[in-house]
């Protein structure tokens, strides 16, 4: 599947009689999107290896350490149970949050334009991108399962719940992909956004509940934690994955409030892209 069959016959516009046919289209053309750059992992099937190294060294390394010095109070869970469902949002955001440079490099190659003047919606383009990431990034709750499994880690195997942790990390990092792509359109160059993204994915990751509780933490980090969509992706996780008390109705209404907006965002500054 290439790009160039979404590109519309000559004279259709979303704002002609088209209009409410290319909308009921839309689901499509969100799927089309994203399965066309999912293709772009059988080129490069590496990938899904390397991108499991990290979460593998946090918990082998970094979990089972801290699980043998209890350093910090995690109530009546062993602290590597704790940490896994932090090491699986972090994962995801780590796979989310460079992904605008995909479509810097699709401007740079012209693919953008193309895409841009054909009629279908500019948030079908970002959900379907967005989407993508998502479905990477959900490869590492299989990953971080098994090593879990292998360390004695008590996480479910509850199959509804491990589909429920699939769904809260696909929108998790779709929220993170459309955050990349939103910085995209406002600093246009592949070097700046990966400035942006180096300063942001560390304070993203420490003032969430990744690694210890919201409780222990400062005040004004506590505050920052509570408009964290990290936060609620991970409370999330340790609700389906451990069964601890979790805010889930909470957690997937910030989620999806957050792609929202995200793609929103996204779609509206990815014109600057190709000018």
């Amino acid at each position: 599947m290439r790009y160039e069959a979404l590109v519309a016959p000559p004279g259709a516009s979303a704002e002609g009689p088209a209009a409410p046919q290319l909308w009921r289209r839309y689901p499509r053309r969100v799927a089309t999107f994203c399965i066309v750059e999912l293709q772009k992992l059988s080129h490069d099937r590496s990938e899904l290896v390397t991108r499991a190294v990290q979460p593998v060294l946090w918990l082998v390394i970094f979990g089972e350490t801290f699980n043998r010095i209890h350093a910090i109070p995690t109530g009546n869970i062993p602290y590597i149970d704790f940490l896994a469902p932090g090491i699986i949002a972090q994962s995801g955001l780590f796979i989310a949050i460079f992904y605008g440079i995909m479509i810097i490099w699709e401007r740079d190659a012209g693919v953008l334009t193309k895409l841009l003047v054909t009629p279908t919606p500019r948030s079908a383009l970002i959900l379907g991108k967005a989407f993508s990431a998502g479905i990477r990034a959900v490869a590492q709750v299989i990953v971080v399962l098994i090593v879990s499994a292998l360390l004695g880690v008590a996480l479910t195997w509850n199959p509804i719940n491990i589909l429920g942790a699939m769904l809260v990390v696909l929108l998790g990092s779709a929220f993170f992909a459309c955050l990349s792509m939103t910085i995209a359109g406002i600093v246009l160059k592949r070097d700046r956004l990966m400035g942006f993204g180096q300063m942001i994915t560390m304070p993203l990751f420490f003032a969430s509940n990744a690694l210890y509780p919201v409780a222990i933490m400062p005040f004004w980090v506590q505050q920052l934690s509570k408009v964290n969509p990290l936060t609620y992706e991970v409370d999330a996780l340790r609700g389906l994955l451990l069964g601890t008390h979790a805010f889930l109705l909470l957690d997937f209404g910030v989620l999806l409030a957050a792609v929202a907006i995200g793609v929103t965002a996204a779609s509206t500054l990815v014109n600057r892209l190709a000018r």
